[in-house]
Protein backbone atom coordinates (compact mmCIF):
# COMPACT_ATOMS: atom_id res chain seq x y z
CA UNK A 1 0.00 0.00 0.00
CA UNK A 2 3.08 2.17 -0.10
CA UNK A 3 2.77 3.82 -3.13
CA UNK A 4 -0.87 5.18 -2.35
CA UNK A 5 0.21 6.98 0.43
CA UNK A 6 0.96 10.61 0.18
CA UNK A 7 2.93 12.22 3.24
CA UNK A 8 1.14 15.42 4.80
CA UNK A 9 3.16 17.98 6.42
CA UNK A 10 1.68 19.66 9.42
CA UNK A 11 2.87 21.89 12.19
CA UNK A 12 0.72 19.72 14.72
CA UNK A 13 3.14 16.74 16.31
CA UNK A 14 0.80 13.04 16.26
CA UNK A 15 1.76 10.66 18.31
CA UNK A 16 0.31 7.27 17.80
CA UNK A 17 0.09 4.61 20.54
CA UNK A 18 -0.70 1.50 19.22
CA UNK A 19 -2.36 -1.91 21.76
CA UNK A 20 0.38 -4.79 21.21
CA UNK A 21 -2.77 -6.78 20.56
CA UNK A 22 -3.33 -4.40 17.23
CA UNK A 23 0.68 -4.91 16.19
CA UNK A 24 0.56 -8.27 15.92
CA UNK A 25 -2.59 -8.92 14.52
CA UNK A 26 -2.08 -7.04 11.74
CA UNK A 27 1.15 -4.90 9.95
CA UNK A 28 -1.04 -3.21 7.29
CA UNK A 29 -3.52 -1.21 9.63
CA UNK A 30 -4.46 2.43 9.49
CA UNK A 31 -2.80 3.12 13.06
CA UNK A 32 0.28 2.82 10.82
CA UNK A 33 -0.94 4.15 7.65
CA UNK A 34 -1.46 7.39 9.60
CA UNK A 35 1.92 7.26 10.84
CA UNK A 36 3.15 6.83 7.32
CA UNK A 37 0.83 9.81 5.92
CA UNK A 38 2.07 12.24 8.83
CA UNK A 39 5.35 13.48 8.27
CA UNK A 40 5.74 15.02 11.79
CA UNK A 41 4.39 11.69 13.47
CA UNK A 42 5.75 8.65 15.75
CA UNK A 43 4.96 5.76 16.53
CA UNK A 44 5.27 3.61 19.67
CA UNK A 45 3.49 0.36 20.88
CA UNK A 46 2.82 -0.75 24.60
CA UNK A 47 0.33 -0.37 26.86
CA UNK A 48 1.47 1.69 29.78
CA UNK A 49 3.43 4.74 28.75
CA UNK A 50 4.13 6.52 32.18
CA UNK A 51 7.90 6.14 32.42
CA UNK A 52 8.29 6.38 28.38
CA UNK A 53 11.23 8.87 27.81
CA UNK A 54 10.39 9.69 24.34
CA UNK A 55 6.82 10.22 25.33
CA UNK A 56 7.12 12.32 28.28
CA UNK A 57 10.01 14.12 26.50
CA UNK A 58 7.25 15.18 23.77
CA UNK A 59 4.83 15.68 26.57
CA UNK A 60 7.57 18.50 28.16
CA UNK A 61 8.49 19.90 24.92
CA UNK A 62 4.55 20.45 23.50
CA UNK A 63 1.00 21.95 24.44
CA UNK A 64 -0.35 18.48 24.57
CA UNK A 65 -3.47 17.07 23.56
CA UNK A 66 -5.51 13.40 23.62
CA UNK A 67 -7.99 12.82 21.32
CA UNK A 68 -10.29 10.83 23.66
CA UNK A 69 -14.08 11.92 24.16
CA UNK A 70 -14.96 12.94 27.59
CA UNK A 71 -17.20 16.01 28.98
CA UNK A 72 -14.82 17.91 29.48
CA UNK A 73 -12.72 17.60 26.30
CA UNK A 74 -12.39 20.44 23.73
CA UNK A 75 -14.51 20.02 20.76
CA UNK A 76 -12.67 21.36 17.43
CA UNK A 77 -16.32 20.70 15.74
CA UNK A 78 -18.19 23.42 18.17
CA UNK A 79 -17.86 27.08 16.24
CA UNK A 80 -18.09 28.66 20.00
CA UNK A 81 -15.43 26.98 21.23
CA UNK A 82 -12.29 29.21 21.41
CA UNK A 83 -9.46 27.34 20.53
CA UNK A 84 -6.12 29.04 20.95
CA UNK A 85 -2.84 27.44 21.36
CA UNK A 86 -1.88 28.59 25.18
CA UNK A 87 1.66 29.06 24.97
CA UNK A 88 4.41 29.16 22.34
CA UNK A 89 4.94 25.24 22.42
CA UNK A 90 4.23 23.70 19.36
CA UNK A 91 0.86 21.49 19.71
CA UNK A 92 0.85 17.59 20.07
CA UNK A 93 -2.12 15.22 19.45
CA UNK A 94 -2.04 11.85 20.66
CA UNK A 95 -4.00 9.11 18.84
CA UNK A 96 -4.49 5.36 20.86
CA UNK A 97 -4.59 3.03 18.01
CA UNK A 98 -6.54 0.12 19.13
CA UNK A 99 -9.91 -1.48 19.93
CA UNK A 100 -11.74 0.94 22.89
CA UNK A 101 -11.65 -1.86 25.61
CA UNK A 102 -7.72 -1.83 25.02
CA UNK A 103 -7.54 1.88 24.45
CA UNK A 104 -9.45 2.77 27.39
CA UNK A 105 -6.87 0.11 29.35
CA UNK A 106 -3.72 2.70 27.59
CA UNK A 107 -5.63 5.86 28.99
CA UNK A 108 -6.35 4.45 32.71
CA UNK A 109 -2.73 2.77 33.06
CA UNK A 110 -0.79 5.59 31.57
CA UNK A 111 -0.43 7.97 34.29
CA UNK A 112 1.08 10.48 31.82
CA UNK A 113 -1.78 10.15 29.52
CA UNK A 114 -4.15 11.26 32.33
CA UNK A 115 -2.94 14.27 32.72
CA UNK A 116 -3.57 15.90 28.92
CA UNK A 117 -6.27 17.78 27.79
CA UNK A 118 -9.08 16.01 25.90
CA UNK A 119 -9.35 16.73 22.40
CA UNK A 120 -12.67 15.73 20.51
CA UNK A 121 -15.15 16.64 17.67
CA UNK A 122 -18.75 15.55 16.42
CA UNK A 123 -18.67 14.42 12.69
CA UNK A 124 -21.46 13.12 10.83
CA UNK A 125 -19.19 10.99 8.75
CA UNK A 126 -19.43 7.26 8.39
CA UNK A 127 -16.63 5.00 8.56
CA UNK A 128 -15.63 3.48 5.40
CA UNK A 129 -14.20 0.76 6.84
CA UNK A 130 -16.42 -2.10 5.24
CA UNK A 131 -14.27 -5.17 6.00
CA UNK A 132 -14.46 -4.32 9.79
CA UNK A 133 -17.84 -3.85 11.71
CA UNK A 134 -17.78 -0.71 14.27
CA UNK A 135 -19.63 -0.68 17.20
CA UNK A 136 -21.25 2.12 16.39
CA UNK A 137 -21.86 3.81 12.48
CA UNK A 138 -20.13 7.20 13.76
CA UNK A 139 -17.14 5.15 15.14
CA UNK A 140 -13.81 5.74 13.12
CA UNK A 141 -11.18 4.20 12.23
CA UNK A 142 -7.61 6.00 13.26
CA UNK A 143 -7.06 7.15 9.70
CA UNK A 144 -10.54 8.76 9.29
CA UNK A 145 -10.25 10.37 12.51
CA UNK A 146 -7.23 11.93 11.72
CA UNK A 147 -8.61 13.10 8.72
CA UNK A 148 -11.41 14.75 10.45
CA UNK A 149 -8.93 16.55 12.74
CA UNK A 150 -6.61 17.51 9.76
CA UNK A 151 -9.86 19.42 8.39
CA UNK A 152 -10.83 21.08 11.32
CA UNK A 153 -7.59 22.24 12.25
CA UNK A 154 -7.37 23.93 8.82
CA UNK A 155 -10.83 25.46 9.18
CA UNK A 156 -9.48 27.30 12.47
CA UNK A 157 -6.48 27.81 10.50
CA UNK A 158 -4.05 26.30 12.91
CA UNK A 159 -2.82 23.87 9.89
CA UNK A 160 -2.84 25.43 6.24
CA UNK A 161 -2.83 22.22 4.31
CA UNK A 162 -3.49 22.04 0.66
CA UNK A 163 -7.02 20.58 -0.10
CA UNK A 164 -5.95 17.99 -2.50
CA UNK A 165 -3.49 16.67 -0.35
CA UNK A 166 -6.21 15.68 2.37
CA UNK A 167 -8.65 14.40 -0.36
CA UNK A 168 -5.66 12.02 -1.24
CA UNK A 169 -5.40 10.73 2.73
CA UNK A 170 -7.51 8.15 2.91
CA UNK A 171 -6.08 6.10 -0.22
CA UNK A 172 -3.98 4.21 1.29
CA UNK A 173 -6.80 2.95 3.65
CA UNK A 174 -9.59 2.54 0.67
CA UNK A 175 -6.71 0.26 -1.57
CA UNK A 176 -6.55 -1.79 1.29
CA UNK A 177 -10.65 -2.46 1.87
CA UNK A 178 -10.16 -3.05 -1.92
CA UNK A 179 -7.28 -5.33 -1.58
CA UNK A 180 -9.11 -7.65 1.11
CA UNK A 181 -12.36 -7.31 -0.47
CA UNK A 182 -10.66 -8.73 -3.43
CA UNK A 183 -8.67 -11.30 -1.70
CA UNK A 184 -12.12 -12.14 0.26
CA UNK A 185 -13.97 -12.74 -2.88
CA UNK A 186 -11.15 -14.09 -5.45
CA UNK A 187 -8.31 -15.95 -2.70
CA UNK A 188 -7.21 -18.15 -5.70
CA UNK A 189 -6.14 -15.27 -7.58
CA UNK A 190 -4.82 -12.73 -4.92
CA UNK A 191 -2.65 -15.62 -3.65
CA UNK A 192 -1.32 -15.99 -7.43
CA UNK A 193 -0.72 -12.59 -7.50
CA UNK A 194 1.58 -12.78 -4.51
CA UNK A 195 3.66 -15.54 -5.60
CA UNK A 196 4.66 -13.26 -8.55
CA UNK A 197 5.37 -10.67 -6.76
CA UNK A 198 7.81 -12.79 -4.53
Amino acid sequence: MCEYINAVDTKTKFIILMHPKEFKKVKNNTGFFTHLSLSNSEIFIGIDFSEHKRINEIIASHESYILFPSSNALDLSEESSNFTLGTNKPMAIFLIDSTWACTKKIFTLSQNLNKLKHMSFTTDVTSQYQIKEQPKSNYLSTIESTLVVLELLNKRSVENIKKEKLNKFLNPFFKMIEYQKNLIENPSSCAVRYKKRK
